[in-house]
């Protein structure tokens, strides 16, 4: 159904779970690792993609992708500003438990990124970060939703302005 402006309704939804391969603690750039497994990407002419970590002791956030100095500091920064060894009273799983879930708080558990022409529109030094504050964790979960407009609409072409059902 079109519009007098040009924009047609319709959508296409995509949903999986993704494991990231386990890292140390720290700050770890996992964004190609991502797009590998998630090729219907490039199915989208336009939408969103949403990526839920699935665990309280872990983070993600949308930060630089070319220095991995940034992501050393980063690590120095959040250990300086939740600190271990304070009394903290949760702490069933270790001393890093708590500071962990403290930091998964401040840098949150999701991102929604734009989808332009089947790509994730990122900034031109920005990538996804996970942010593993465990001493030693397993493998993340995440869960990637993409919604949008289809590449393979029945009135292309489609560009960024307009989309099918």
């Amino acid at each position: 159904m079109a519009s007098n402006r040009g924009i047609q309704i319709g959508s296409a939804w995509f949903q999986r779970k993704l494991n990231l391969r386990p890292q140390h603690r720290g700050v770890h750039l996992v964004t190609e690792e991502i797009l590998k497994q998630v090729p219907e990407l490039s199915q989208f002419a336009v939408g969103l993609c949403h990526i839920q970590i699935m665990h309280t002791s872990a983070s993600l956030a949308l930060n630089e992708s070319w220095d991995p100095d940034v992501r050393d500091d980063m690590e120095m920064m959040l250990n300086k500003i939740v600190p271990e060894g304070l009394p903290y009273r949760h702490s069933c799983e270790g001393p890093d438990d708590m500071p962990a879930h403290v930091k998964a708080c401040f840098l949150g558990s999701s991102l929604t990124i734009p989808i332009t022409d089947g790509k994730l529109n990122l900034g031109t030094w920005q990538g996804v970060w996970l942010c593993e504050h465990r001493n030693h964790a397993g493998s993340r979960k995440v869960v990637v939703t993409l919604s949008g407009c289809p590449r393979d609409s029945p009135l292309s072409p489609v560009s960024v302005a307009s989309c099918s059902s």
